[in-house]
């Protein structure tokens, strides 16, 4: 294999990691959560403060990640910098959980598209999975046609959905009747839902799983033209648009539906225009989630095979990974996430059902890791380039670190169904790493 077809090409600059940043993170999360997070909190002020909260985490986050990722330029982002850090079996581990949790959310929104699609032509309903299927197959192909096609259409996607959402709250405010119950002011009332540490854990999980895609920036670095001088620019200002949007849409939601209905929810925007305007008008917003969720899928099935092509190009993962067709696309790649997220929504209803639950473990097991690695290599390699350093250092990333492990043992203590999985590759991880490594030796 040449070197030439394992080169990805320098296309994309502040305008794409903007909004790759925001189409890779606002998705399926901020329309449907909602209600789910009322139901196990029921708070209001406690809501849009956890919601805050996270959104603080993830803004930090970034801090650190565009340090990592202006000083290591290459495609794979926290796959790059555990193992540059710890070595190649925790950088393994590190790709694998990073990768595996991308797929099974694109899994995910592939299969609740399908589910909308369904809402709007019922006569479809029986044909979700295929629906599903087909779309990935559809994302597949045209990204095959290179990065520079790929990256305006993310673009275009980011601003129908930030212009879509600011109308949503627009509408909300201006035509939703202020909520009788007086939700912000009287919280405890006759409904009123005690805090529990089950139900604190299952909101986290459900608002980490919403924010997910913060660092997607970093998965292109190699392929920005200047790095050092727009990443930070467009992962800070994504970052801070994505807080204000979140906070804006659960305060317009919480203004517009009753508290009792918005528990209820599965589909909180659209109830919400339900109750405003009548049912004719839910489909409005079943339309604006479709695109939406294209969006964050339009993304994940772009940066997910970066983490997998780096691996292979390292000699950790299967070497047909790293082939890069003439338009900047890792093909091989990109076929190997598709296929395994389909084979995911071919496990049923049920599985699919718990994939946001899974991919949310793995993500955050992957910012741990990057963490770690940021402290480990300001003491390794002092004299590494850092144009952009990460402030307050140490305690930024050591507080981060322990958020990310505090979450991660609340989730396996309030959710073992859904973190067995991560559980169980953690287990296996070391014996599937050797076998990689005895496979590229051959």
């Amino acid at each position: 294999m040449s070197k030439q077809n394992q080169h990805l090409l320098k296309l994309l600059g502040v305008g794409f990691g903007i909004a790759v940043t925001v189409g890779g993170t606002i998705g399926t999360g901020i329309l449907r959560k909602p209600g789910p997070i009322a139901a196990l909190i029921g708070d209001p002020w406690m809501i849009l403060l956890l919601w805050l909260a996270v959104g603080i985490y993830a803004l930090l986050g970034v801090l650190c990640a565009i340090e990592l990722a202006i000083s290591m330029p290459q495609a794979g982002a926290w796959y790059v910098y555990a193992r540059r850090a710890f070595g190649n079996y925790f950088g393994f581990v590190t790709g694998i959980t990073s990768w595996l949790g991308t797929v099974a959310a694109l899994g995910f929104g592939a299969y609740t598209m399908s589910e909308y699609t369904a809402i709007l032509l019922p006569q479809f309903e029986n044909y979700i999975p295929h629906i599903a299927i087909g779309m990935l197959f559809i994302l597949t192909g045209f990204h095959w046609l290179g990065t520079k096609s790929a990256g305006k259409s993310q673009e275009i996607l980011a601003v129908i959905k930030a212009v879509g959402l600011s109308i949503f709250v627009l509408v909300c405010f201006i035509f939703g009747q202020n909520v009788p119950t007086s939700q912000f002011t009287n919280t405890v009332s006759e409904q009123a839902i005690p805090l529990t540490f089950l139900g604190l854990i299952g909101a986290l999980q459900a608002i980490f799983y919403t924010y997910d895609g913060w660092h997607t920036a970093t998965y292109f670095t190699e392929e920005n033209t200047d790095p050092a001088k727009t990443l930070p620019k467009s992962m800070i200002s994504g970052v801070i648009l994505i807080i204000l949007i979140y906070i804006l849409v659960n305060a317009a939601i919480l203004y517009a539906l009753p508290l009792d209905m918005l528990r209820n929810s599965k589909l909180a925007a659209a109830d919400t225009i339900s109750y405003i305007f009548g049912d004719g008008y839910s489909k409005i917003i079943t339309l604006f989630l479709m695109i939406s969720i294209l969006g964050i899928v339009n993304a994940q099935i772009m940066f997910a095979p970066r983490v997998i092509f780096s691996m292979s190009r390292d000699g950790l993962f299967f070497k047909a990974a790293s082939r890069v067709n003439l338009v900047g696309t890792p093909s091989v790649a990109m076929l190997l996430t598709a296929l395994l997220s389909i084979l995911l929504i071919l496990g049923g209803k049920d599985i699919c059902g718990k994939l946001s639950d899974i991919a949310t473990f793995f993500f955050v097991l992957s910012y741990a890791a990057g963490f770690a690695a940021l402290i480990k290599l300001r003491d390794s390699e002092p004299d590494l380039p850092r144009p952009f350093k990460a402030p307050f250092f140490p305690v930024l990333p050591t507080v981060l670190i322990l958020l990310s492990l505090a979450f991660l043992g609340g989730a396996i203590y309030s959710d073992i169904d859904s973190s067995k999985f991560a559980l169980i590759f953690l287990m296996i991880s070391y014996p599937l790493f050797l076998l990689v490594r005895r496979m590229n030796l051959n």
